[in-house]
């Protein structure tokens, strides 16, 4: 190996060496570095660089050293950046729809590919942003479940949709000419055509005209008499003569050929075939529950879910419609069992791998239903407004307000949907909310079928008919009144235990109503009352119910079930505080085993543990575990969720005895007891004090009796005070439920849903909601009745308006108008003070209705009835050809001349002058005069009441006149025939012969008819009547206006000049007849069409509303602020403009949960003094934009005062949502505000919804600054107990 030699060099001076120092940041430390131009330092000594500030930079080079411009050219000044040309980019686009595909070709028996075919593809250009259709691409996964505002809904169902393929089959119809067959004689576009063929060409086809023998009558070849007479055709009559057909006919005037060739083939197409009356309609099929179904598993060999016990008839029935994919409505008594039907239905689409719906009226009873069929299907998921479990499973529960929002925003779901369930769906009657239902059965898609579970409803076919029509496919009506538990109702008098035997039978399990029960109860009630009065004197208060004889009674009747084993039972108490009151007041009230206290408390720390500590110590929490370990609960709105999950799981267990509970809780579950209480049968609905519904009554009581260990159930009414009479018992006990009923209106959101969708209409879906529905399901008879009124208005003779008639229409005109505005006066008149005051008894009034035309009476008495008011008068008529009082002939007015409209032409009798005594109406009287008559009008009254008696005496074998018809006597005498017997005998045909009474009237009777006929003989034109305006001093401005505008027809009418020509009364005839029928047919029009909608009046003031805020432009188009609206889920407007002023974006987030708490707070209060002050100004700042909304809908219209719109706020829950919002914990919040705390929970949970809402809200206008600031309130009041999970999704 090579040895190296090591070369000493002399030592380099440090500044020849190759090195650089270097300072590594700015820590200190240094390194060498042999690299050549090694920068000194990796940083700067000092900060790090930045860029100057823009605005700096630009006002120092423009505005604070302008020099380095020149004054001169300031266009050369400018600086450029030349852009680099890049062709290529403006391929870069995004690619067309595919228009076709491959489709391959197999074989049929072997299925080899032979080959392939390009096939065109429809519907390539829709989209969720462009298109109602399901053939539309579906949208983002992120957007399959909810939707989102930007997109359209599916096209509802029971609407005729436009597709693609019609419009374009249409337009190339329109655009296609033959030029083959029959363009000669059919023009393009026409169905029928001319036949221009030479005359003596043969007859022309059917629906083809002889143009020659067309023109034959209008005679083009002249005209003059002289030509005719030397051509020998005198009268103008013509040598030829046309074979008959439809052609020889009068020509009628037509404004063009088509109409003429059209009018004349439908002719002859009516004379040959009969008219054809439409088939009605059956859209509600009622079902027989009473037949068993014996081939019911041979029609369904494998059903597609089975029970442990056999289903009942009405069960059965459902199901078999199920399996064939048909609507139903189910309607039976509470625990009858109506969810085994919705069971079936959540199988059946499990079993066809589609989706099914359940919805409720309430969040808690999603919950449980959500329980109930996890355990039982497994494949279930929950959509609440703060919980979404499992959202891709086949069944969804979900309340009917989130359906709602997923219908309008488009969702994805509803494309796998195969069943809605709508369970309670008697809760339509909820004024609030049940336009929700409406709006939902409107908005389905056609491929969704509805289940409809309801309590017993007396219009169950009826509501069932609406949504047959509705949707265009028939509804099965399975209905059932037979309880599967039977129940017995009872009176309860008692007070102590000596008393705690007092028990009526009011209502046995037959229906039976026992009277010997309510006298029973009574008497023991009387006989208690009169003992205290004899201990502390008769003057002494009865028993008003206070808390200790509330705490007597129901001890001893507790005492009375539990030794009778009549527990649990269930106490319906009508208010929150008296159902605390009861059950703190029975302390020393013990129900439960020692087995039974350790399961109870093994339950409750097991569901408290998820509380935090604080949280479990609330005095709620601990007052409830003490009642529950004692077998007591109560259960009512004030109560905090968790704690009503845990009463309702301890009730269904049986370890809740007895539990005081408000209505909502038989809203609930199938949660039966052994026994259902009422407190009272009067509450409070909201505005005042009232009896209980027989529906209210049925749906509670209905809680009582358990299928399968309860023969009967019992139901006990409490009589703390006195019993309550016996005819509002029966009608509670027996009476109908309360039937559906519509309670459509419009709101702003559903407006600006359907506006922002161009082929929906809100016309339309007012048109198709419940309460339009009794108006238009008529519409094809009123359209049949359209159609033949046309056919008779053409004809009819056309009236002859020449010569002096020419102004015939308009005396036609200004007698109906005058008409119309008396009677206007008229009903002014009797509306008002004075003018009740003028119809008194003996009052002269000018009578004309159907049997009287323009007759004299005298008022002999008026009922006090002041909603519908009558007067029975005397009023003059003719003496009858027939002496049946029943052959009075009906007044009908001929042809009025000026002194018949100007005046009241009163009637004169012809003969003798005859008198009837006939109960008025207000719009029977015509006219009150200023003539009084003293008349005894009782006396009258019995004379002519016994004058009326039939008098008649039956003989055997004697026919003998009963009205108008004979009867064979049988040796008895009579007086008076009942309508019901008169049809009798009118129905058998039965010959007669009559007399009437002949006594004759009396001197009262006789000098009133005299006293009238002298009256009318002095005035033939009427006597002078009360002026409304001077004599009643009614100051209203139509009743002005329109006695003005009388006076002005009476002049008009006087100087016409038709009525002097002797053709007047024949002429005026016909045209009064024509003028009847365009009447009819423009009433039958304005009911077809839009305009005779109950609410189109309020749409236009609310659309008015929106134009008016830039919600909406003039077009119709939903503008930026309408689309924000559209995401909101409450208080629409007030929401948009809070955030479009910018009332909220410089507010901190807690600050602005704390002002949108009024917004949802149901409890009013006042906001106290302790707010600070940003809160305060917020709060005038939000009633300032709630005032400004509301005089707008007051300046459009709307019947809403600002107060009413400005009082729907309530800020008494603004300073413990603040609190809570910056930690506070929920057992210091108690102090804040004596609200409930289930109260409380309740808005906190409501306002987490709005602010996600107005967090997605933020984002679609651009506002990321408010939209996280919603995320960020939201996320604050998500905590604790007020979030705590569900009991019933653990």
């Amino acid at each position: 190996m090579m040895e190296r030699e090591r070369l000493v060099l002399s030592p380099p001076d440090p500044l020849d060496l190759p090195l650089r120092a270097v300072e590594l940041g700015c820590s200190g430390r240094w390194e060498l570095l042999n690299i050549a131009g090694a920068p000194e330092s990796t940083l700067p000594h000092n900060l790090l660089p930045c860029a100057p500030d823009l605005q700096q930079e630009a006002e120092q080079l423009f505005l604070s050293s302008p020099a380095w411009l020149p004054l001169h050219g300031l266009e050369h000044s400018a600086r450029k950046w030349q852009r680099k040309m890049d062709p290529w980019s403006l391929l870069a686009v995004l690619g067309a729809p595919v228009p076709s595909d491959l489709q391959a070709q197999r074989h049929p028996t072997t299925g080899h590919i032979l080959g392939y075919k390009e096939v065109l593809l429809e519907n390539t250009d829709l989209s969720a942003t462009t298109s109602l259709s399901l053939r539309r691409p579906p949208g983002p996964i992120s957007q399959s479940l909810w939707g989102n505002p930007t997109q359209y809904p599916f096209w509802p169902g029971g609407m005729d949709e436009p597709t693609i393929t019609d419009l374009s089959t249409r337009e190339e119809a329109e655009e296609e000419i033959d030029f083959e067959t029959a363009l000669l004689t059919v023009p393009p576009g026409f169905k029928k055509g001319v036949d221009f063929a030479p005359k003596d060409y043969p007859a022309p086809t059917p629906g083809l005209l002889s143009l020659s023998r067309l023109l034959e009558p209008l005679d083009l070849g002249g005209g003059d008499e002289d030509e005719r007479e030397a051509m020998g055709q005198p009268g103008g009559t013509r040598g030829d003569t046309v074979m008959a057909s439809p052609c020889n006919a009068p020509l009628v005037r037509a404004s063009s050929l088509e109409d003429l060739v059209l009018k004349e083939a439908s002719t002859i197409a009516s004379s040959l075939e009969p008219p054809k009356t439409l088939p009605q309609e059956q859209w509600a099929i009622p079902v027989d529950v009473t037949t068993p179904v014996g081939d019911f598993y041979r029609l369904i060999p494998q059903p597609a879910f089975q029970w442990p016990f056999e289903p009942d008839v009405f069960q059965k029935q459902a199901i078999l419609h199920l399996e064939r994919h048909n609507s139903v409505f189910v309607a039976a008594h509470t625990s009858a069992g109506k969810t085994v039907v919705a069971e079936y239905a959540i199988a059946l689409a499990q079993k066809h791998m589609t989706r099914t719906i359940y919805t409720s009226p309430i969040k808690a009873l999603s919950n449980q239903k959500f329980r109930d069929f996890r355990n039982t299907f497994g494949d279930v998921g929950l959509l609440t407004g703060d919980v979404q479990l499992h959202s891709e499973a086949s069944c969804l529960i979900m309340t009917t307000e989130i359906l709602r929002s997923m219908l309008y925003s488009g969702s994805d779901v509803i494309r796998d949907l195969e069943w809605v369930i709508f369970d309670e769906v008697h809760y339509i009657n909820d004024a609030e909310r049940g336009v929700v239902w409406e709006e939902v059965l409107i908005m389905l898609p056609e491929h969704v079928s509805v289940i409809l579970l309801s309590a017993t409803v007396p219009n169950a076919l009826e509501f069932a008919d609406w949504i047959g029509r509705l949707k265009r496919r028939q509804i099965y009506v399975i209905s059932t009144v037979t309880r599967p538990v039977p129940l017995e109702h009872y009176l309860f008098t008692g007070n102590s235990p000596k008393t705690q035997d007092e028990l009526f039978l009011l209502l046995d399990s037959q229906g039976t109503f026992h009277t010997k029960g309510y006298y029973a109860a009574v008497e023991a009630k009387k006989e208690r009352m009169s003992k205290h009065a004899q201990t502390f004197g008769a003057k002494q208060p009865t028993h008003q119910g206070g808390p200790a004889q509330d705490r007597g009674v129901y001890l001893s009747l507790l005492a009375s079930l539990r030794r009778r084993a009549q527990l649990p039972v269930v106490v319906f108490t009508f208010s929150r505080g008296r159902c605390d009151e009861q059950a703190a007041g029975l302390t020393s009230l013990d129900l439960t085993t020692s087995s039974e206290k350790s399961e109870i408390h093994l339950f409750l720390q097991r569901c408290l543990a998820r509380l935090r500590g604080s949280d479990r110590q609330l005095p709620q929490v601990l007052h409830m575990s003490e009642l529950l370990h004692r077998g007591l609960g109560v259960h009512h709105s004030g109560i905090l969720p968790i704690l009503k999950e845990i009463v309702e799981m301890l009730f269904s267990r049986g370890l809740v005895k007895v539990l005081f509970a408000t209505e909502t809780f038989a809203m609930g579950v199938n949660m039966p007891a052994r026994t259902v209480v009422f407190d009272s049968m009067r509450k409070h609905d909201g505005s005042t004090f009232r009896d209980l519904l027989p529906g209210e009554y049925v749906q509670m009581a209905g809680r009582a009796g358990r299928r399968g260990l309860d023969p009967t159930g019992t139901v006990i009414l409490l009589c703390k005070g006195r019993v309550p009479e016996m005819v509002d018992l029966h009608r509670m006990l027996t009476g109908k439920p309360s039937q559906l009923q519509s309670q459509f209106r419009l709101t702003y959101t559903m407006i600006l849903n359907l506006l922002r969708v161009d082929a929906l209409r809100v016309e339309d879906m007012m048109k198709r909601s419940f309460s339009e529905f009794p108006s238009r399901k008529d519409s094809k008879a009123h359209e049949q009745a359209l159609a033949e009124l046309t056919k008779k208005l053409e004809a009819l003779e056309e009236p002859d308006l020449t010569g002096q008639l020419v102004d015939l229409s308009e005396y036609y005109i200004w007698g109906e108008e005058l008409t119309e505005i008396r009677s206007l006066i008229q009903r002014r008149v009797i509306e008002s003070v004075n003018g009740l005051k003028s119809l008194s008894s003996g009052r002269v009034v000018v009578v004309k209705n159907q049997d009287h035309h323009n007759a004299l009476g005298v008022i002999l008495q008026v009922s006090s009835n002041s909603t519908g008011r009558s007067f029975t008068t005397l009023v003059l008529c003719d003496k009858p050809l027939s002496e049946d009082p029943w052959d009075r002939g009906s007044a009908s007015p001929g042809v009025p001349y000026p002194d018949d409209l100007v005046g009241f032409k009163l009637f004169l009798p012809e003969g003798p002058c005859d008198h009837t005594v006939a109960k008025l109406q207000p719009r029977d009287v015509a006219a009150i005069t200023t003539k009084v008559l003293r008349v005894n009008g009782e006396k009258i009254l019995e004379d002519f009441s016994k004058r009326q008696q039939l008098k008649f005496k039956l003989d055997a074998g004697e026919p003998i006149f009963l009205g108008r018809d004979y009867v064979m006597g049988s040796g008895r005498y009579g007086w008076g025939v009942s309508p019901g017997l008169r049809e009798l005998l009118h129905k058998r045909s039965l010959r007669t012969y009559s007399f009437l009474r002949q006594d004759p009237p009396v001197a009262a009777v006789t000098t009133a008819v005299q006293e009238l006929l002298r009256l009318s003989q002095a005035y033939p034109a009427g006597p002078p009547t009360l002026d409304p305006v001077n004599d009643l001093q009614l100051k209203d401005m139509s009743v002005v206006e329109g006695g003005l505008r009388a006076r002005k027809l009476e002049e008009l009418i006087r100087e016409a000049q038709c009525v002097h020509s002797p053709r007047f009364p024949a002429q005026y005839l016909k045209l009064r007849e024509r003028m009847q029928v365009l009447k009819e047919m423009e009433r039958l029009r304005f009911l077809l069409s839009d305009q005779s909608l109950l609410l189109l009046p309020e749409y236009h003031q609310r659309v008015q509303v929106l134009q008016t805020l830039g919600y909406v432009d003039e077009a119709g188009t939903v503008k930026l602020a309408g689309r924000v609206a559209c995401a909101m889920s409450s208080h629409e407007l007030l929401l948009t403009e809070l955030m479009f002023d910018n009332a909220l974006s410089a507010l901190r987030p807690e600050e602005i949960a704390a002002l949108l708490s009024g917004l949802v707070c149901q409890s009013p209060g006042d906001t106290g003094e302790q707010l600070p002050s940003t809160l305060k100004q917020g709060v005038e700042r939000v009633r300032a934009v709630a005032k400004r909304i509301g005089e707008v809908q007051a300046a459009c219209g709307l019947n809403q005062t600002v107060e009413e719109f400005v009082g729907e706020l309530n800020f008494g829950l603004v300073g413990v949502v603040y609190e809570w919002a910056r930690g506070m914990p929920f057992s210091e919040l108690a102090g804040l505000s004596g609200t409930p705390e289930g109260l409380v929970v309740r808005c906190i949970q409501r306002l987490a919804e709005m602010c996600r809402s107005l967090r997605g809200a933020a984002r679609l206008v651009g506002e990321p600054v408010l939209g996280a600031k919603m995320e960020t309130a939201a996320t604050l009041l998500r905590r604790d107990i007020v979030f705590a999970a569900s009991l019933y999704t653990q």
